[in-house]
């Protein structure tokens, strides 16, 4: 047994390294001794869970604020046994990103039930998304152990990770690779020391956070919902779905095939190279395109927004109708985004499906600022709503179909609630057609689809944060009707203007954080007062999916579930039992939010998720 020592903030530690199975004794000694919460991290070959083999599961750590033990499972059954044997005895846990990560981790490779584990654990990646939800680039300090520690331990605590990437490097790989993690000596002292200081640092952080927590106001209520939801979205990370892989590989030529079409069309325009914002620009002047969209550097921006407009094309990839379609930009648009969905979906699907099959999609639960979640690898969540093609590659289960449960406007619905918008709220529930209803309001009883489809965008615009130009932008009308009708707008729904400088005010008062209808802290940067509506509509939004999935799993249908889409529940249920199920699915959505209710509609599949948006499977 190898032991090691160090310091953090002035506080000594030590840790020890079990290096013969008689070393196991004096660790599951200690192990029966603890009575309070123990930190816990595992080290592994990379982030691969499900399809890296049996040898996956390197090292796992337990420790305190002052001690730590690290555990080489690699090393053999006596070693893992102990490990496995420490998880069940322990009883409480702590640990950093441990639900949607290490919990699968000991449930795949240790045999240690990611139920029984979540059951008795905290996760400081939780708690530290309550604290302040912010990125770095946002303002905040970060969710990641390392920044989180030095706001709330020690500055200036040993960087373990510069460490490691020399030491990768001297090994001949580098970070980014990720095959250092793999190939790394079980016992290099630097390795061993990175892990000892991860279970150091997680325990000494969640006392942080606790009292942070405490002198903010973030309500227990709320950290034990989101370990919930964290739970959940596990559950459905473990149970995976089934890819068809002949389609897949399929596929693979076929998006090869599309990705050359529109290259070839990019060509006799003049752009030889798809990727080349010069070429893209240049050829797009020539053609008489004008415009003054700006990349930070000053250079015209040919990004994906202004690519599709001038494709005539929304950010859903659905026809604006405002305008001659651009060949060149629509060829772009296209070449790009069959290379993209090549490697992205196609890739992802066929190099990390597990022995049967399954893929298994990391879903991350406190993403945005706002606590909306977003599933990657693959990223489903980014698929355009009306694609059939990436979609059919998912299938549910042997006997199963697929059911898609979603909300009826659900962030219309819940701006109604929160402003308590009267008008809105009465249409909710006379059942009217609200974008409909809005435009009658606005433009008068002989409105048009045209109308509708303005009063349509400035309600999201009023929900996501979108002013006059990305109305515009996204449905053709000119910017200068826009405004108009968004002056109309706010005199039929006064409210919706009131409950915004409402909550600014509040904000102001509280150190610039809105705090969301379920108390959770979402902190509102100066220069961008007015997006405390977006923030509220779409922090609610989220929180009723999440109250929707607790009435899901209190119905018993968690393991049917696959996973959360937006404010979607893709689910793969037997056939025999569709009908039944769905209304099941419906009856969990629908609630009451303020006097506004909430309610979703079931469409029952066929066997592949594509076959819900038109796939003939």
């Amino acid at each position: 047994m190898k032991e090691y020592r160090g310091s953090l903030n002035g506080q000594g530690w030590t840790g020890w390294l079990c290096e013969r199975p008689e070393d196991l004794r004096p660790f599951m000694e200690w192990v029966s001794r603890q009575r309070d919460v123990v930190a816990f991290d595992t080290e592994s070959q990379g982030l691969g869970i499900y399809h890296m083999g049996p040898d996956f599961l390197r090292l796992a750590q337990f420790g305190t604020a002052t001690e730590a033990w690290v555990v080489p499972v690699e090393l053999g059954p006596a070693f893992r046994a102990a490990a496995a044997d420490a998880l069940r005895i322990l009883p409480k846990l702590v640990g950093h990103n441990v639900i949607g990560f290490d919990g699968l981790v000991v449930d795949k490779h240790l045999g240690v039930k990611l139920e029984d584990f979540c059951a008795k654990t905290t996760d400081t990646m939780i708690t530290s998304k309550l604290l302040d939800p912010r990125g770095p680039e946002a303002g905040g300090i970060g969710a990641s152990l390392k920044p989180q520690s030095a706001k709330y331990i020690d500055p200036s605590a040993p960087d373990t990770q510069e460490g490691l990437t020399a030491l990768f490097k001297s090994l001949g790989y580098t970070k980014k690779s990720g095959l250092g993690w793999k190939y790394v000596p079980w016992n290099q002292p630097v390795y061993i020391v990175y892990s000892m200081l991860d279970v150091i640092l997680a325990s000494r952080l969640l006392v942080a956070h606790q009292a942070d927590m405490k002198a903010k106001g973030v309500r227990p209520a709320l950290v034990a919902y989101e370990h919930e939801i964290s739970e959940m979205c596990a559950v459905m990370s473990r149970a995976g779905m089934l890819v068809d892989r002949p389609y897949t590989e399929s596929l693979y030529g076929t998006l090869d095939a599309e990705r050359e079409k529109h290259v070839a069309i990019a060509a006799r325009y003049g752009v030889e190279n798809v990727n080349s914002d010069r070429q893209i620009v240049e050829a797009l002047l020539g053609m008489g395109e004008t415009w003054n969209d700006r990349t930070d550097g000053g250079a015209l921006s040919v990004d994906g927004s202004v690519l599709r407009r001038f494709a005539d094309l929304t950010d859903k990839w659905e026809p604006i109708d405002s305008r001659t379609p651009n060949p060149l930009a629509d060829a772009v648009l296209h070449a790009k985004r069959a290379g993209k969905w090549r490697s992205a979906y196609v890739d992802t699907f066929l190099g990390t499906t597990d022995e049967s099959g399954y893929v298994h999609a990391n879903i991350n639960t406190l993403q945005a600022r706002t606590g909306r979640m977003s599933i990657t690898k693959p990223a489903v969540q980014t698929l355009p709503s009306g694609d059939q093609m990436i979609r059919r590659c998912l299938l549910a289960d042997e006997g199963h179909v697929m059911v898609s449960t979603d909300f009826a406007a659900v962030e219309m619905r819940v701006l109604a609630a929160l402003a308590d918008v009267k008008r809105m709220k009465q249409a909710i529930k006379d059942g009217e057609d609200l974008h409909g209803f809005t435009a009658r309001l606005v433009y008068g009883d002989d409105y048009t689809p045209y109308h509708r489809k303005v009063c349509k965008g400035i309600g999201f615009g009023k929900v996501y944060g979108g002013g006059a130009a990305t109305v515009s932008r996204q449905t053709g009308a000119p910017e200068d009707d826009v405004r108009r009708a968004m002056v109309a707008y706010d005199r039929a729904y006064p409210e919706i203007k009131r409950a915004g400088n409402r909550w600014k005010r509040d904000a102001f008062n509280n150190g610039m954080v809105h705090i969301s209808a379920t108390g959770r802290r979402l902190p509102l940067d100066r220069d961008r007062t007015y997006a405390v509506t977006n923030y509220a509509c779409q922090s609610a939004a989220r929180d009723v999916l999440g109250q929707a999935m607790r009435h899901m799993k209190a119905a018993g249908l968690l393991p049917l579930m696959k996973l959360p889409i937006h404010d979607e529940i893709l689910a793969s249920v037997p056939k025999a039992e569709a009908e039944e199920v769905a209304r099941e699915f419906e009856r969990c959505m629908s609630f009451d939010l303020f006097g506004v209710p909430i309610e979703a509609e079931a469409e029952i599949g066929g066997r592949s998720w594509g076959s819900l948006y038109g796939a003939d499977f």
